[in-house]
């Protein structure tokens, strides 16, 4: 124990004196992820140490929150995650390695309970997804295990909108609503806000995506706002033999793209929308779709917009940990300015400060034939 703490007092003595201005950006950047893991690894390690001194009566909850500054709730999650990681043995080597952190083993270790065997893989997704990309591939694990009319009548079960005044005299407010619902209500308030946000930077606004999101809502609420002409509001994705069926079997797709997996007759209901759109998973090839020309094609943007052509649960920023998912844009990726094809080889969705990013390398390498070109490469 005398070890750790010299070593612990050394690294905190180190750190004091740390100057970043003394260091080159890729020296700093390689500092801050070692340092990254070293804090993962403390927090393990200081939990493991507060849960053997609860034990032994040397403390409880109230300490361990005021020993990290933190909240007990924050403390009991932790102490929670550390007593789940330590059955599941990736979890707890990742841990200890400081590759994960308590957050996220709190995610792998409930996807391994739902489903055993899945953790290994969660754990190389947090590491190169991060923890949006974490929690989204642990729900979809979780949810892909439990009977979709089980997983519905949960979902119904636990429908809610809770408001109340906060501190600074706000009304404040949370939703939780079945996929079915949720989505197309999300997805047109996305499309509201997408379309109050370009025309408030076009008269020089700096605010920010989530003031004209409360804009947004105003308008949806009052039954204003434009939407998306001519685009459906939810989309659907069902194997065909399964909607022929009736229900899926093992791994068969039926999911809300942006929501979760939904019975085939929730789908069969919602075709008489027409806002709706059903797109059956019929083994279509789409490597055959190609455009000569910046236009995209319906049929190709269609199939762009699932995403992944295994899991068709919508398209996502290509770049590494990016992970977003509103206000893409196609990019070429060998630029049309550079003989580029319109294929769905070609087109990658890009948030806008990555494919802005994009578009410089592509200036920077010659490829959009002089000048500076926009980012629509």
């Amino acid at each position: 124990m005398s070890r750790l703490r010299e070593l612990s007092a050394g690294l905190r003595a180190e750190l004091a004196g740390f100057e970043a201005d003394r260091w080159s950006g890729v020296d700093c950047a390689a500092i801050a992820d070692e340092l990254a893991r070293v804090e993962k690894a403390c927090a393990f390690a200081r939990m493991r140490a507060s849960e053997r001194a609860i034990e032994c009566n040397a403390g409880d909850v109230e300490w361990v929150a005021r020993s990290a500054g933190s909240t007990p709730s924050a403390a009991r999650a932790s102490l929670a995650a550390v007593k789940a990681a330590a059955a599941c043995a990736a979890t707890n080597d990742a841990l200890t390695e400081g590759r994960v952190s308590l957050d996220q083993a709190r995610e792998i270790v409930r996807a391994e309970a739902a489903v055993p065997g899945s953790e290994g893989r969660l754990v190389e997704v947090a590491a190169s997804r991060g923890m949006a990309g974490l929690r989204e591939e642990a729900r979809r694990v979780v949810l892909a295990s439990v009977d979709r009319e089980e997983l519905r009548r949960r979902q119904w079960a636990a429908r809610s909108v809770r408001h109340w005044v906060d501190g600074e005299g706000m009304v404040a407010g949370q939703f939780r609503l079945p996929p079915e619902v949720g989505v197309p209500f999300v997805n047109r308030l996305d499309a509201e806000t997408d379309r109050l946000q370009r025309a408030a930077r076009k008269e020089g606004s700096t605010e920010a995506r989530e003031a004209h999101a409360a804009d947004a809502l105003l308008q949806v609420v009052k039954g204003g706002g434009t939407g998306r002409a001519g685009r459906a509001d939810v989309v659907y994705v069902c194997d065909l033999r399964a909607a022929a069926r009736g229900h899926t079997h093992g791994d068969e797709l039926c999911h809300v793209v942006g929501g979760g997996p939904v019975p085939v007759d929730v789908v069969r209901a919602a075709t008489v929308d027409g806002f709706v759109k059903v797109v059956v998973r019929d083994g279509t090839k789409v490597d055959s779709i190609v455009h000569y020309g910046r236009h995209i094609p319906a049929l190709l943007r269609t199939v762009l917009e699932l995403g992944d052509p295994e899991r068709l649960d919508g398209a996502v920023c290509v770049e590494e940990g990016c992970d977003r998912r509103h206000d893409l844009e196609w990019d070429h990726d060998d630029p049309v300015a550079n003989e580029g094809v319109t294929s769905y080889e070609n087109l990658f969705a890009r948030c806008k400060p990555d494919h802005w990013a994009k578009t410089e390398r592509d200036r920077k390498a010659g490829k959009l034939g002089g000048g500076r070109a926009p980012p629509s490469a």
